[in-house]
């Protein structure tokens, strides 16, 4: 039966053992080490949004296993021309071993993954960036070790990364505190499952207005763009509400002393992060974003090998 990773729950019993995968496959690569699992699978990349680094981590990620990677454009295929989710997805099936499918909207990667035999990866949609909280919770490890009992302060709007970054701290049992503006809080319902998640975990997810409370005591300091793709026409009025969650150094100086800040990039510096955190001794965003690779090869191994 094939297995899919369209949120952060569906690999939730898999999750820390990904994790630890990612650390291995790390220390591997830096070792220089020749591993290719995947020889001899292929993956298909069928992105709609631009994309830096999940398209090349998981290009570079295929080919480091062993494996290769194929860039395709709705626009270069018969899908740009009318073509059924479900008719592409049914043909790539017989091609590929597995999908990275970058979407505008979630009930698209859900129609792809109804209709495939070969795992279907969220590369990112309008509701969840799984594959970018795999990552960041790696990086985070790397540098706290336990997870467990953590706390991680998310500033900034309740988007797609903020969805998968709650539901992810929840299953490895990191509490979370969510500071948004009223009219840009996470979903109810990701809101419903992560403290579902979490109460089993020993955590606690809580969602405020108050950046300043938010970041009280937090091991994690986190945000992301104000604009997600897709979003240009409310670029005015979403710099302007967002303006008091900046995070800055006055704000990062009420975490802990120790306190790491992330971004899952691009960054649009002088707007929700300024150059002198991102650019910081705090900062842990190019760790964070090279952690794509090893995240990624985790993932792919997990789903493929015993494909």
């Amino acid at each position: 039966m094939k297995r899919d990773f369209l949120s952060v729950l569906d690999a939730e019993k898999d999750f820390v053992a990904m994790l630890e995968l990612a650390a291995n496959l790390k220390n591997r690569a830096r070792a220089g080490e020749l591993y290719e699992p995947l020889k001899n699978k292929n993956l298909a990349m069928l992105f709609e949004k631009a994309s830096t680094r999940t398209r090349v981590s998981f290009e570079v990620a295929m080919a480091q296993l062993g494996g290769h990677a194929l860039y395709l454009n709705p626009q270069d295929l018969q899908l740009g021309r009318g073509e059924t989710i479900a008719d592409t997805a049914r043909v790539l099936s017989r091609y590929v071993d597995a999908i990275v499918y970058r979407a505008y909207r979630h009930a698209d990667v859900l129609e792809l993954a109804k209709w495939t035999t070969v795992p279907v990866i969220n590369g990112l949609d309008d509701l969840e960036h799984p594959c970018q909280a795999l990552a960041d919770l790696f990086t985070v490890q790397e540098r706290k070790g336990d997870l467990k009992g953590l706390r991680l302060a998310y500033v900034g709007d309740g988007n797609n990364v903020c969805h998968s970054l709650l539901l992810a701290s929840a299953v490895v049992g990191m509490d979370v505190a969510v500071a948004t503006p009223e009219k840009f809080r996470p979903s109810p319902t990701i809101v419903r499952q992560g403290k579902e998640v979490a109460a089993k975990a020993g955590a606690k997810i809580t969602v405020l207005p108050d950046p300043v409370d938010a970041v009280k005591g937090a091991d994690v300091v986190y945000t992301d763009v104000w604009v997600s793709m897709g979003m240009e026409k409310e670029k005015g009025e979403r710099e302007r509400i967002f303006q008091p969650y900046q995070v800055n150094q006055t704000l990062v100086n009420k975490a802990k002393e120790d306190a790491i800040v992330m971004h899952c990039l691009p960054a649009h510096r002088g707007l929700e992060i300024t150059d002198e955190v991102i650019d910081g001794p705090k900062s842990v965003v190019w760790d964070q974003a090279e952690n794509r690779l090893h995240a990624q090869k985790a993932l792919l191994v997990t789903l493929l090998e015993a494909a």
